[in-house]
């Protein structure tokens, strides 16, 4: 394979793993390793768990329970799109999220009384992005809207 065939995939990896919100997201995971085991993974490594190809999304049931790890990561995700919001606008947004046990449920990111995101969940067994810069475009987009509801109701959401 010749290095110009490589070259546009690593340079989006390259360019996903640089934006604020998946940076944010690493740093999030290297937090909950208390006992050092993912100190020589890169970043693309840690995030490896969250890219989900089309074929692998096909091969897991339509129908299934939530594994622990996949709601770990979930709950990742959208702790990652809160820091970042707090990181853009200077207001704490804390996730709350309910789910049932068959992967379907909610969540919401609220500043004070201002719900800046709120996001039904199916499927969450399956919960995953393509690729890197999937994974960093979903996120970013998050911050993005939630940041926008910020400036559209400051006082709201600075109560």
């Amino acid at each position: 394979m010749s290095d110009a065939a490589v070259s546009p995939a690593v340079n989006e990896d390259e360019t996903a793993l640089a934006t604020p919100f998946v940076k944010c997201l690493v740093r999030l995971i290297r937090a909950q390793d208390s006992y050092g085991s993912w100190e020589g993974q890169s970043d693309a490594e840690l995030l490896a768990d969250f890219i989900v190809t089309r074929e692998q999304r096909r091969a897991i049931p339509i129908i299934g329970d939530p594994d622990p790890d996949v709601l770990w990561r979930l709950d990742l995700f959208y702790t990652a799109v809160g820091l970042a919001i707090e990181e853009c606008s200077g207001l704490m947004a804390s996730p709350m999220m309910e789910m049932s046990h068959e992967g379907f449920g909610c969540v919401l990111l609220t500043t004070g009384r201002l719900v800046v995101l709120s996001k039904t969940l199916r499927d969450v067994h399956r919960f995953g992005f393509e690729t890197l810069r999937k994974l960093a475009a979903a996120g970013t987009k998050l911050v993005d809207d939630a940041i926008a509801v910020i400036e559209a109701y400051p006082d709201v959401a600075r109560a």
